[in-house]
């Protein structure tokens, strides 16, 4: 087995934890994944188990350093990359269970809108952080959800001892330290990492919140992506398969990682042209340029969140991957095109689309469970129009593609509002699951009028977590580590030929939004 020195980069994401394990100039040796469970106690409710997802990453750990025939010394940094779920736990760091069961349940994932009126009431008192929220506070943050707790399981809330993101808690649990990531708290917690900003202790008693800084345990500093937090545990390296040599450095929100893994090494040539798109169950997309931009619908300005020196802003689609999938449960004849069900109508539509639109008349409004950007609106349903007496089979065939338009036609609308606010994007960094896609590939090029830009890292997200990781050996400083790393790239560029089909089938996607969208 090799002694050299590698990193560890993990994913949790909604449905699994991911490991990788990459050389120090980003060639990722080996990769392991392991599914994690999800429970929905009731309409609106999402949760996982914090117990769940650790035995899911140890067990991807063990997996992927074995599969690249590595030592356990030889992993001497580490970093994570997580969705924006929420952990709790209780006055003994045990995991605080939500909803009775076999499982402790104790965490609320992003996806979660059980907090809407919670998340509206904040945005009713139009105090400061909402400036950096792009107006409105969502029910995917975590200040809703805490309220909600506090409202409605006060016997819970009063037994917290613990409450943090999902990175945040990795690290907890890997080191021991408390301290939190910039980008989760700027991010998620309305925490202003801005001299002088921090905490607004003013918004915290207008929604009666005042006690949540002690009761979860936030500090008065949020620390930057890529610096050291510290080293395993004993318990932690024995339970990874790893030792207590190794550095756990300060990790991020998921999105932050794609988009750092794809967008860092580019970041400093027009910024304000280039955007991040993180394409999966969910779509985040994230710019970044040195100054502020205050942007209606859009979440941020984040300063710190993506790298020091930059400001982030981060819109998104909060269900799109996870969109497609339920059109397919949905339809009976989704079952009719085998195992894999999106590459082989990625192979139909693409073949249709030769001869024009393969649906002209029929429509989408993708926001099944609200708009995230940006309108912001969390009380937006899902559409579906234009349906005729065809076949099961052509009926499928059509309102998936009705729908996968759709998803791109919601990322045209982010870029027209980012655009119309600071921003000149015309080139988009595209990675996530919908990377993968040959139909989703060509649909973000021809339907935004954007070129696309593949990394053939193979795993982008990874990668950003692998170069938190490497960051910890060279003061925190991301940038010039993700600087220095070079995948080659794809570039694929709009197809002029399929203008006059997007610009009608947008028109009637703003349709929809009864002018919401001009």
């Amino acid at each position: 087995m090799s002694h050299q020195a590698h990193v560890l980069g993990i994913d949790i994401g909604t449905g699994s934890a991911r490991a990788g394990i990459f050389t120090l100039d980003g060639v990722m040796l080996a990769e392991a994944k392991t599914p994690i469970a999800m429970h929905r106690p009731a309409e609106h409710h999402v949760e996982q188990s914090s117990t769940d997802i650790w035995n899911a990453v140890c067990s991807a750990t063990q997996r992927a350093r074995e599969a690249a025939g590595l030592a356990p010394d030889a992993i001497t940094s580490m970093s994570v990359s997580a969705t924006c779920s929420l952990v709790l736990l209780d006055q003994q760091d045990k995991p605080l269970e939500l909803s009775p069961g076999d499982e402790a349940w104790n965490i609320i994932v992003w996806m979660d809108h059980r907090a809407t009126a919670e998340a509206a009431e904040c945005t009713a008192t139009n105090a400061a952080p909402m400036v950096n929220l792009g107006g409105v506070m969502s029910p995917e943050m975590q200040m809703p959800k805490l309220m909600w707790l506090k409202r409605n399981r006060p016997e819970l809330y009063k037994q917290i001892g613990y409450a943090g993101d999902l990175g945040d808690w990795l690290g907890f649990k890997c080191t021991g330290s408390i301290e939190r990531s910039v980008c989760m708290l700027a991010c998620k917690w309305t925490f202003d990492p801005r001299p002088g900003y921090g905490w607004d202790h003013g918004f915290l008693d207008q929604i009666g919140m005042q006690d949540v800084l002690e009761r979860a345990r936030l500090s008065d500093q949020a620390r930057p992506v890529g610096v050291t937090l510290g080293q395993l545990t004993a318990a932690a390296a024995a339970d990874l398969g790893l030792t207590t040599d190794c550095t756990f450095a300060v990790g991020m929100i998921d999105a932050y990682a794609g988009a750092l893994g794809t967008l860092g090494r580019s970041l400093t040539d027009a910024p304000e042209k280039r955007l991040a798109v993180i394409g999966g169950t969910s779509t985040c997309h994230i710019g970044a340029q040195p100054e502020r931009r205050e942007v209606p619908g859009v979440w941020g300005p984040y300063p710190g969140a993506l790298c020091n020196g930059f400001v982030a802003n981060e819109g998104g689609q909060s269900i799109t991957g996870a969109l497609l999938d339920h059109l397919i449960a949905m339809f009976a004849a989704g079952s009719e095109f085998g195992d894999d069900v999106h590459g082989t109508l990625s192979d139909v539509l693409l073949e249709r689309l030769k001869n024009g639109d393969p649906a002209p008349h029929t429509h989408v409004c993708p926001d099944f469970i609200g708009n995230r950007s940006p309108l912001a609106d969390p009380e937006i349903r899902g559409t579906i129009t234009g349906l005729t007496l065809d076949t099961p089979r052509e009926s499928f065939i059509k309102v998936y593609w009705a729908a996968a338009t759709a998803l791109v036609y919601g990322t045209r609308a982010i870029i027209e509002r980012l655009n119309a606010h600071g921003y000149a994007i015309d080139t988009l960094h595209l990675s996530g699951g919908h990377g993968r896609s040959a139909l989703l590939r060509k649909l973000y090029a021809d339907g935004t009028g954007c070129q696309v830009i593949l990394s053939d890292a193979p795993e982008p997200v990874l990668l950003g977590a692998a170069v938190a990781a490497m960051a910890a050996k060279a003061n925190g400083d991301v940038l010039s580590v993700a600087s220095e790393l070079s995948p080659s790239e794809q570039v694929l560029a709009p197809d002029s030929a399929t203008y006059e089909l997007h610009a009608a089938r947008y028109a009637a996607f703003k349709q929809l939004y009864a002018g919401r969208l001009d």
